[in-house]
């Protein structure tokens, strides 16, 4: 075959022998070993395929498994009428001079006084807290957070779809109030702490010094009792989640000015998280709010009402974040598109910098023979 047998040789014995049926039948035969040439280069452009295949597989698999968010944005079908209020606030002032109400677009005054519990306790209780912090501030001094609303950060670190479900599951109480000890007997602070039901329109949730900001006859507190500055543990809309992180949770607030106004201006987004039915959680669904938030504090005059402002607006619009995963059959797909990407261009490399060492090795051994030719030379003469 080929003029080898006029020869005396044999096609067959460049090749490996069937010792198999398996072999006898394979497209790709094997030459012997005698017959193949082994290079260092080859074996390190081996472990480098594998490391890198290692490393893109597991980020793929990575990738896998969180999943990935989808944010939409839409108008809010149908309408709502209530909506819940989530406060938990330390205030260093006596639980009976402390008035909370909320007034809202409609024009009802609600007395969120009788709908939240209130405690008494000691400023020094919270205020070492771990986690309580101080937000911070613009170029005009102004406090600003949650601004475009929140991609899942939280207002502290990134959180996922499937990391705020899972906290959505857990308990959903208000904290005790810690014991008493130290500071003034009876407590120099009050804690205010509790949900209420409003309107779902805009609105002003606010806490005032009592006798000041409503007619109440006889109900005049003295103005050095003031100190508006405050801790704020939990404030949130709709269904009571503690776990989940808001802009202004775990702030504190404070001024050493008895005349002191606190305005939060707040952005309310009707938000749903969901997950699709491949995770391992119990709900895949929670219906919840995020806001965006920008706070503004100065001194006012003693004819005007110093406290604390809330004033919130409901956006009409629903985001939903929904987490998805692809289906294992797709994964599987993606990872034999990676590994066989790295093993073409790791064929390429290998070909590549061999025809460069070859080449190279080519110049250096005429180069060299040059030399010796010169040198033959030289002493013949």
């Amino acid at each position: 075959m080929n003029g080898f047998t006029e020869h005396g040789l044999d096609e067959g014995a460049f090749g490996e022998k069937s010792s198999n049926i398996v072999q006898a039948f394979d497209y790709f035969p094997k030459a012997k070993p005698q017959f193949v040439t082994k290079t260092s280069g080859g074996g390190k452009w081996t472990v480098a395929m594998l490391l890198m295949s290692s490393m893109l597989i597991f980020s793929e698999f990575t990738r896998w498994w969180r999943g990935h968010e989808t944010h939409t944005f839409a108008v809010e079908k149908g309408v709502g009428h209530n909506l819940q209020i989530n406060l938990d606030i330390v205030i260093p002032m006596q639980c009976k001079d402390i008035h909370i109400n909320v007034q809202d677009a409609a024009g009802d005054r609600i007395l969120a006084g009788t709908m939240l519990k209130e405690e008494a306790t000691n400023w020094n209780q919270w205020a070492d807290i771990r986690g309580v912090h101080r937000l911070g501030t613009d170029s005009q001094g102004r406090m600003n957070t949650g601004e475009g609303y929140h991609e899942h950060e939280e207002g502290f670190g990134e959180e996922h779809v499937h990391d705020i479900v899972a906290a959505a599951g857990g308990k959903k109480k208000f904290a005790k109030t810690p014991r008493l000890r130290g500071g003034i007997r009876g407590g120099d602070s009050c804690r205010i702490f509790g949900s209420l039901g409003v309107n779902k329109v805009q609105g002003d949730f606010h806490i005032t010094a009592r006798g000041h900001g409503y007619q109440e006859f006889g109900e005049h507190l003295d103005h050095t009792a003031f100190n508006f500055s405050h801790i704020v543990s939990e404030l949130s809309f709709g269904a009571f989640y503690p776990s989940l992180l808001n802009p202004l949770d775990r702030t504190v607030s404070t001024t050493p000015n008895h005349f002191h106004k606190f305005q939060y201006f707040l952005s309310v987004v009707p938000t749903v998280y969901s997950i699709d039915s491949s995770t391992p959680y119990a709900s895949r669904t929670v219906f919840t709010n995020q806001y965006a938030v920008t706070e503004q504090s100065h001194i006012v005059g003693e004819r005007a009402v110093p406290g604390i402002f809330f004033k919130y607006d409901i956006e009409p619009m629903l985001l939903t974040v929904e987490e998805s995963r692809d289906s294992f059959l797709r994964f599987v797909v993606k990872i034999v598109n990676v590994f066989s990407g790295v093993l073409v261009a790791g064929h390429w490399g290998f070909t590549l910098t061999e025809w460069a060492s070859g080449v190279w090795g080519r110049q250096r051994r005429r180069k060299s023979e040059g030399v010796l030719n010169g040198r033959g030379h030289e002493n013949e003469d």
